[in-house]
């Protein structure tokens, strides 16, 4: 496991959200239905006026099939993306609680080394737990 790991989970965790919004866009845009009132008569006599209300979809067979061949490459790629997230979230049990918790504040949430030291608290330092880390990773 190397440090490169730890981006790809950000861009993982990233990748995940935009590919449930993708997917949502695309079944939302399957369902899309116009509707429209038209008017005629009875062909007979007599000529009464009649009202239809027409409903369908604005997309046809072959769009159809695009749209669900998109939707399996988004669940591909979210499929994906979940592995890596697991892999990483499986490697994080196997590392000491402290180191844990400074991946957390500093990679994943982003933070400065002083807000990680902080957040840890017991008088550690940005410059301490930064060392700890490089040493931690060093041994990777």
């Amino acid at each position: 496991m190397d440090k490169k790991i730890l981006a790809d989970y950000i861009d993982a965790m990233e990748l995940i959200k935009e590919t449930e919004e993708d997917i949502k866009r695309l079944r939302k845009r399957r369902k899309t239905i116009i509707q429209t009132n038209v008017k005629g008569s009875n062909p007979n006599f007599p000529y009464q006026e009649q009202h239809f209300r027409l409903a369908g979809t604005t997309f046809s067979y072959q769009d159809d099939k695009n749209l669900r061949l998109e939707e399996k490459f988004l669940e591909q790629r979210k499929e994906n993306a979940e592995k890596i997230k697991r892999r990483v979230e499986e490697w994080l049990l196997t590392v000491p609680i402290r180191m844990q918790r400074i991946i957390k504040y500093k990679i994943f949430e982003e933070m400065t080394w002083e807000q990680a030291a902080a957040k840890i608290g017991r008088k550690a330092t940005g410059d301490g737990i930064r060392k700890e880390f490089e040493r931690f990773m060093e041994k990777i």
